[in-house]
């Protein structure tokens, strides 16, 4: 599932091509993906002016002039990918091969900038996982949205709202920091990434960060620090370019190669000084990879 470093990366490539773009015509190509396509969809869209492109955790939302906001969400194999008017090329290289079969494209885009120019923007997703919803209102109201905890980005998210968030809390870590209701769009990756640059244990109880002790102030300080940190950095990279993650332009990112623990087990600890090596655990279902030697 693309996390929200990927989801903010094909944000920022659909952007220049779609706010302040005309959706000329609005083609689905089926009912459904996940969920049923909003009645009349592509009527409702057709026509309209695209005022912004946003992202609310693993959302993206696009906001209409005097219509819905349009909620997407792109599962476990959704992407998006431009194509300019008379060419069929897809900019960008592939790590992994893509699916680029008709059968997939599911929703079509056709768009005329400002100036006229017009593009193509098309959502593939093979496995069907991703969808499209209109919110009527404010989109934070949404029932996918509404709940949602602070943003992991910018400077929201400091050690005193980190702990205000952990006060009280037994579960582990890790757990509580996946928990979309306290901070939202933090996912397994980052999450173990974040924890591994903190010095932090993912088994640690969760509340053990959020005391009035000096010593926890520190730590709360530090986890929020590694979480931005790491969260930014992946963006800059362009995602983590996991098997079925594309950007907009059709190219894999490639943040992968700078993670320090995640599907590293078994290889040294790359922290200077440190001579443990990462471990795999599961934790509720999913793996964690740590190391226990610095990470406490």
């Amino acid at each position: 599932m693309p996390e929200l470093p990927e989801v903010e990366t094909v944000r920022r490539g659909l952007q220049p091509v779609l706010e302040g773009a005309r959706l000329v015509k609005v083609e689905a190509r089926r009912p459904d993906l996940r969920f049923p396509f909003p009645e009349r969809f592509s009527e409702r869209l057709a026509g309209k002016t695209v005022t912004a492109l946003g992202r609310r955790a693993k959302y993206l939302t696009m906001h209409i002039e005097n219509g819905p906001v349009l909620i997407c969400h792109l599962g476990m194999s959704g992407s998006f990918r431009v194509e300019a008017a008379g060419s069929n090329d897809i900019p960008g290289t592939f790590h992994h091969e893509r699916s680029k079969s008709a059968a997939h494209d599911h929703v079509v885009f056709d768009v005329a900038s400002p100036k006229d120019e017009r593009s193509r923007i098309i959502f593939n997703d093979p496995r069907r996982f991703g969808f499209m919803l209109f919110a009527e209102g404010a989109p934070d109201t949404h029932p996918m949205l509404a709940g949602l905890g602070v943003e992991p980005t910018g400077n929201a998210l400091d050690g005193a709202l980190l702990a205000s968030l952990l006060d009280g809390r037994r579960s582990p870590l890790k757990a509580a920091l996946l928990d979309q209701r306290l901070i939202a769009g933090l996912g397994n990756i980052y999450v173990a990434e974040a924890l591994w640059r903190a010095g932090l244990s993912p088994l640690r109880e969760a509340g053990s960060i959020a005391g009035p002790a000096k010593k926890a102030k520190e730590q709360s300080g530090r986890l929020a620090e590694a979480i931005r940190s790491v969260i930014a950095d992946a963006i800059a990279a362009g995602g983590s370019s996991l098997r079925d993650y594309v950007q907009a332009d059709g190219s894999l990112g490639y943040f992968q190669h700078s993670f320090a623990v995640y599907d590293r087990e078994g290889e040294p600890c790359p922290k200077p000084g440190c001579r443990g090596h990462i471990e795999r655990i599961v934790q509720s279902g999913r793996s964690t990879f740590y190391c226990r030697t610095c990470q406490r």
